[in-house]
């Protein structure tokens, strides 16, 4: 959604109000909301449609599909490849179309005649990029391999898919605010002083 927003920011300017209206806007976000819904219904189903035996403890840091199937004792291959299926689905089918999205972007920025401009662009997309990046990766990881393969690292990948990503994409959106940046390095040349003066003094003595 994010994606399709930049799209028609960025390559249809003059027809932003009228195509991203408050009506569309809420088709999006309904429809987004009722595919994570419809998502987390029917893996839940095939997840807890299996028989569990002892141990009973989840290994990992919450009660997520690949680690709850562990503990499965009838055959998960059809729970698997239903988890595999709706995985592929939303996180391949929403990074196309993010990549022919900034594939139109890209193009229609190289072809702005003011370096201004292009900058300008680049910059309304960058948050967003890190924010898809962040969360498409740890996605890929966690969820695209076979569950032979999975390790340890798994966990690392969760604290970021559940914990980091989220907290870190207010930030990354509020830089784009120029109060916000000057406030940060203000903070930043403030504390530098800060701690130079202390070391001034400490040499001193």
């Amino acid at each position: 959604m994010m994606a399709y927003d930049r799209h028609v920011a960025i390559c249809q300017p003059l027809l932003y109000v009228t195509i991203i209206s408050s009506h569309v806007c809420w088709q999006l976000v309904a429809s987004s909301y009722l595919f994570a819904f419809l998502s987390a219904i029917i893996s839940t189903w095939y997840v807890f449609g299996g028989s569990f035996c002892s141990p009973n403890r989840i290994d990992h840091f919450f009660c997520d599909e690949v680690p709850l199937l562990k503990l499965v004792c009838s055959a998960t291959h059809s729970s698997e490849m239903v988890i595999f299926a709706f995985v592929t689905i939303n996180v391949v089918g929403t990074s196309m179309v993010i990549l022919l999205s900034y594939i139109s972007i890209t193009r229609t920025v190289l072809r702005m005649c003011s370096a201004q401009s292009r900058a300008r662009a680049f910059h309304t997309c960058t948050s967003h990029l890190i924010a898809v990046a962040l969360f498409f990766g740890t996605s890929f990881f966690m969820y695209l391999q076979p569950p032979s393969s999975h390790r340890s690292l798994d966990k690392v990948a969760s604290i970021i898919y559940t914990m980091v990503t989220p907290m870190l994409n207010p930030f990354v959106y509020i830089l784009r605010n120029k109060e916000v940046k000057g406030a940060l390095v203000k903070c930043m040349r403030t504390f530098f002083n800060h701690w130079q003066h202390r070391r001034v003094l400490s040499s001193g003595t």
